[in-house]
């Protein structure tokens, strides 16, 4: 394979972010994404609400359209995995609960965290939001899966639903 077609590769898996960082960039980043999911998976509890915003503000926050992801963690809250479930558009994203209800069963998920960005770069939830936050969360119950968080990431900032007192 020669430069060019390697630098079209790196174009095309990156291809969301690419608008955003250099390769330079996005090549560090990956490592700080490293970092904290070794740190998460071998022993820390995911519980640190700086660590968890950090997490999903290098995971989305330089995605062109709207994605809704979710952090599956164990009954320490230990990291199981981090799935982007659903893509929207610039402005929104559908999200299914039982699709999420299903994945958290297949995973044997105690808790779940949510984090969706905006690309429009603003961190604060909306009404939609909030509803889908709500059903998502008495849909897991029903199945002992606890919410524990819906982290919402802009650009430059990230808005914990939970420490705003919405969950």
């Amino acid at each position: 394979m020669n430069s060019t077609q390697d630098m079209f590769t790196t174009t095309v898996e990156s291809s969301t972010a690419c608008a955003l960082y250099t390769i330079t960039e996005r090549a560090l980043i990956d490592q700080a994404l490293g970092i904290l999911e070794t740190r998460i998976t071998r022993g820390q509890s995911f519980t640190n609400p700086s660590d968890v915003k950090q997490y999903c503000q290098l995971q989305i926050a330089a995605e062109l359209d709207e994605y809704f992801c979710c952090l599956f963690l164990n009954s320490q809250h230990r990291l199981i995995a981090f799935e982007r479930m659903f893509r929207g558009t610039v402005d929104a994203a559908s999200v299914y609960p039982r699709v999420v209800v299903r994945r958290a069963l297949e995973l044997n998920a105690a808790a779940v965290i949510f984090t969706h960005n905006h690309p429009s770069g603003a961190s604060d939830p909306s009404e939609a939001d909030k509803r889908i936050t709500v059903t998502l969360k008495s849909a897991l119950a029903l199945v002992d899966v606890r919410v524990l968080d819906h982290i919402v990431v802009g650009i430059s900032s990230t808005t914990s639903m939970a420490e705003s007192g919405l969950i």
